[in-house]
Formats: C-alpha cells, sequence, structure tokens
C-alpha cells in the first residue's frame, strides 16, 4: 500500500526508502521479534480459537479495530502470535492440506502482525510518512521458524499468485480493505475472497466511475500491484469488471484515489 510517496505495503523498494533509511535506523533497536515471555505450545485449536476471539471482539462491522481495547488485554493476540512464530503450514500438510489452507493461514498471520505492529507502535494516529519504514520494513518479527519483515512476509504470501490477497491483507489503515469480523479459512477461502474483492469494488471510496468524463477513479491498491492484476486479467478496468454487473469500458483512463494512512481506530470496548 502506499500514500503519494510511494509503495510501502509491498514491491520494490522506492528510492525515497533508500534515502530516508540512513535516518531512522535508530528504530532497529527496537527490533525485536514477536513477545515470546511463556514458552507453552500453542496448539492449533487454541491458536484458531483465539484468533477468531480477537476478530470477534475486537473488530466492529466496519473493520475498524478497538486498539486501547486490545492494548489493555493483548493474551489472545499475543497466544495467535506465539503459535505464528513456530508454525510453517507448508510443512504442515495434516492442517494445511492444500494451497487453500496455507494461504489463509498466512493472510490470518500478516493481519494479527499487523494489528500487533500498531500496539508496538504506541497506536499512532497515522502510518503516512516516515512511520511506514519502520512499519514495512526495519521491525522484524519470528514468522514460521525465521525473523522477517511484514514486507518480506507479504512476498511469500504475493508469491501464491492470487491477486484476490490484496482485499484480505490489512495494514490498518483506514484505506485497507475491511477487515472481517471472522479468520480467512482455507475450506471457505474461495468464497472469503470473492466477497472481499466484490465488497472492495462496490465500495465508493474505492471505486468512482465518472461516466460522463470516460474516467475511474480506484483505489491506490491497484496501482501499487498494477502488474499483478493487468497479468490476471489483461488491464486494470479488465479486472474491475471481474466484480462490476455493469461492465466499465476498457477506453475510460484511470485514476488513483489517495491512500489514506489513519490508523482504522474504532473507540468499541468489549
Amino acid at each position: 500500500m502506499s500514500d503519494a510517496t510511494g509503495p510501502a505495503r509491498a514491491g520494490p523498494r522506492p528510492l525515497w526508502v533508500r534515502v530516508a533509511l540512513p535516518l531512522v535506523l535508530v528504530y532497529q533497536a527496537a527490533c525485536a521479534a514477536v513477545p515470546q515471555a511463556r514458552t507453552d505450545r500453542v496448539t492449533f485449536d487454541q491458536a484458531q480459537a483465539a484468533w477468531a476471539r480477537v476478530l470477534g471482539e475486537r473488530v466492529d462491522t466496519s473493520g475498524r479495530v478497538a486498539f486501547r481495547a486490545l492494548a489493555s488485554d493483548r493474551e489472545d493476540l499475543d497466544r495467535y502470535l506465539r503459535y505464528v512464530s513456530e508454525v510453517d503450514p507448508a510443512r504442515d500438510p495434516q492442517r494445511y492440506p492444500s494451497r487453500e489452507h496455507q494461504l489463509a493461514h498466512r493472510i490470518n498471520a500478516y493481519n494479527a502482525l499487523s494489528m500487533y505492529g500498531v500496539l508496538r507502535a504506541g497506536i499512532p494516529a497515522t502510518n503516512a510518512g516516515l512511520r511506514k519504514i519502520p512499519f514495512f520494513f526495519l521491525w522484524r518479527y519470528r514468522v514460521e521458524g525465521r525473523r522477517q519483515t511484514l514486507y518480506r512476509f507479504e512476498k511469500t504470501i504475493r508469491d501464491l499468485g492470487d491477486p484476490r490477497v490484496h482485499f484480505a491483507l490489512n495494514c490498518m489503515s483506514v484505506s485497507c480493505p475491511r477487515l472481517p469480523q471472522e479468520p480467512f479459512a482455507g475450506a471457505r477461502l474461495e468464497a472469503q475472497l470473492e466477497r472481499q474483492a466484490r465488497e472492495f469494488f462496490t465500495d465508493p471510496g474505492n471505486l468512482e466511475v465518472d461516466s460522463d468524463a470516460g474516467r475511474v477513479r480506484v483505489s491506490s491498491i491497484l496501482q501499487f500491484y498494477q502488474a499483478e492484476f493487468e497479468r490476471e486479467a489483461g488491464s486494470l478496468i479488465g479486472y474491475i469488471n471481474r466484480y462490476r454487473s455493469e461492465p466499465i469500458p476498457e477506453s475510460f483512463e484511470v485514476d488513483f484515489l489517495p491512500y489514506d494512512w489513519t490508523i482504522n481506530q474504532s473507540d468499541r470496548v468489549r
């Protein structure tokens, strides 16, 4: 994802990141992995139940997260992240027998790590500007038994080759896709990703069509990952039309909406 200064959630590291990096190396001192104060092993069932409780209790119907409430009781989030830190779904065919099961696990893991990243940053008002650098590129977490950044982990997910993940991965900002109140699950992943994509393109905050002017304004997510969407459907408009009942003419010009990096926070407390 990105704002006007360039991509941040993924894609090649832009020039501004390479230039600004020396200015923020101080953040590396705080680059610890997911907390592991407890060493008891978290089982698959315990992890799934914990993550389901986080989503059900701390996420509202609009996809906003009650970060302040979550910060006061992180037990379920920490439990789930302890599981994520050790489990590699590619090496557990019994629990993750298919690509869909592996992909669902990794989408959930990414979203949980993003949620934790907001807490780790002290629940800032926004991740705009230089705040994105530590959040995506510097802070390392133990994931699947090795230390990696959100940027690196997202690349692993994108390499599975389904552009719909961009409507499921969530960096906890206002312009992200809506965060569901239930986990992604391998057995239901196809239906869940289709739902996420269709919902994304029916949201006027993500897509504006001006038929009189022959122009489309669409979320910057389609700009950040343009090559992936075009590879899948030939063009951005071709991809968007997969999820519209009224097709947009291919001749329309495409512009991109500004990305809002404000943290998508709710005051909900449960």
